[in-house]
């Protein structure tokens, strides 16, 4: 009953607001806050709202029951008289209050590191100085380390490998070396059998309810990731994607072309978010079809464009994936699609992302080259967020530079990502390419950039990304502000 009415007292949290810190607000074109402040955008490797729900639930009763169990022995320390480990105490519920104001906010990870590094401590230490092993009652708080284990893997499974695996190790390593010795040292602090007899069930039926919770959330995710991918793999055949456009604008304030981004009609569910059906994609291999169909329709509504003077001269930015990218027959894969719907291969550019820079550049290269060699441009995507070898960049047949939107976002008031994006415009005048900024917001943003010498622009100033309808009038009368964002849309998404 007490573990239901905390879980109960938990959602009732959540649903009403924070209690540490005020919502996080939105600005116009930045991401949608989801349930509970999360970005829409942070739903990695195909987590459903549902996940990230469930994840900050968790972590809300973690935080809680750190802080009720800290409080309860900081009373009881305080009738010893033993004010050292009092202090303790109370900086563990001040530990709790501050991963779950942050997690509240949607600081998943810092919250998590937080918890989790402050609890792998206290039960460290209660192992060693207060839960001292004796003949008539084992000790019974490294139980904990097993379920604190799973936790760790279920909420670093998105991070890479060193902490998703290494945090969970080391819990799990903690519980052998307890689980397989005495280790304790003596002191006046150790609690008497009599109190730790009560508190060897309390401490066992806690943890073994920490660990059904995660493994309860870790089936409804791998339940919930099956049914995407399925109805996803569906999805492709069933003509449920669709694509939409979010015009790019000249220094004139003209269209001068679109970037295709994908969307998923669900029939149920109705607008499905990229942030949760493109990652799942990337892993199961669906970005594979998936991408070849996004290719297939932007070259089909390249054609229509080409029908119609109003539209005959944009081009079309597609984006291409790493794993589409390295099929051993990726170039002839669009030059098929080219040659199908026989339009203008200049119309086309494809957008490259810097982390395809990372392994078999020269393969890259190659095949840069040969579709370069039939008309196609090409843009570098989120320009500056990765890592870029300026040896190779010379090498790229580029194009364009993209500057990425999380550095226009706060170019007036960040002096660094000020000066990111002068270099990048510098860099890209200096190589002969053009610049693009995406996620320009503000008229002040547009200002500096055009100042800079970026003429090109993308963002939520001139429109969200469209339907293809919405876009058709969008070109009819460019000054007219589109419709406003829908939630779980984000600039560039």
């Amino acid at each position: 009953m007490v573990f239901l009415r905390l879980r109960s007292l938990a959602t009732t949290w959540w649903q009403t607001g924070p209690l540490f810190a005020p919502p996080v607000p939105h600005r116009p074109g930045q991401a949608r806050p989801g349930p509970g402040g999360a970005p829409v955008f942070l739903l990695a490797h195909g987590a459903s709202a549902k996940h990230w729900r469930r994840t900050r639930l968790m972590l809300a009763l973690g935080s809680v029951l750190l802080m009720l169990i800290a409080s309860g022995w900081a009373v009881f320390f305080s009738l010893k008289g033993l004010w050292a480990i009092v202090a303790l105490d109370l900086a563990m519920v001040a530990t709790g209050a501050a991963s779950l104001g942050m997690s509240r906010q949607g600081n998943l990870r810092n919250a998590s590191l937080l918890l989790l590094g402050n609890l792998f401590v206290a039960v460290g230490a209660i192992c060693v100085f207060l839960d001292v092993p004796s003949a008539q009652v084992p000790r019974a708080t490294h139980h904990f380390y097993l379920s604190l284990g799973a936790c760790a893997y279920l909420l670093f499974r998105g991070e890479r490998a060193l902490l998703r695996h290494g945090v969970a190790l080391l819990f799990f390593a903690a519980f052998v070396v307890f689980a397989s010795g005495e280790m304790a040292i003596v002191t006046p602090y150790a609690l008497p059998d009599e109190v730790r007899t009560g508190g060897t069930w309390v401490n066992n039926i806690l943890a073994a309810l920490t660990l059904y919770l995660v493994l309860h959330v870790m089936q409804a995710d791998v339940a919930a990731r099956n049914a995407l991918e399925d109805e996803l793999r569906a999805a492709i055949d069933a003509q449920q994607l669709v694509l939409h456009y979010q015009p790019q604008i000249g220094s004139d304030g003209q269209v001068i072309g679109a970037e295709a981004l994908v969307r998923w009609q669900h029939p149920q569910r109705g607008m499905v978010p990229p942030g949760e059906f493109i990652p799942l994609a990337e892993q199961t291999g669906l970005i594979v079809p998936l991408g070849a169909w996004v290719m297939r329709e932007a070259c089909a509504q390249l054609m229509r464009w080409s029908s119609d003077p109003r539209t005959a001269a944009l081009t079309l930015a597609v984006n291409v994936s790493a794993q589409q990218f390295r099929l051993p027959d990726a170039v002839a894969r669009v030059g098929a699609v080219l040659d199908h719907h026989g339009i203008d291969p200049r119309r086309l550019k494809i957008e490259l992302t810097e982390s395809m820079l990372h392994s078999d550049v020269e393969d890259t290269i190659d095949k840069m080259k040969a579709l370069k060699a039939l008309g196609v441009g090409f843009s570098l995507d989120d320009f500056g967020t990765g890592y870029s070898s300026l040896a190779y960049l010379k090498r790229l047949p580029l194009d364009q530079l993209k500057i990425d939107q999380s550095f226009v976002r706060d170019v007036l008031t960040d002096p660094n990502d000020a000066a990111i994006a002068r270099t990048v415009v510098s860099l890209g005048q200096t190589l002969g390419l053009s610049v693009i900024a995406e996620g320009v917001e503000t008229e002040g943003q547009r200002a500096f950039l055009a100042g800079i010498g970026c003429h090109a622009y993308q963002g939520y100033l001139f429109s969200r990304p469209l339907p293809i309808e919405a876009f058709d009038a969008f070109m009819r009368c460019p000054g007219e502000s589109a419709p406003p964002a829908r939630s779980g849309e984000r600039p560039g998404a």
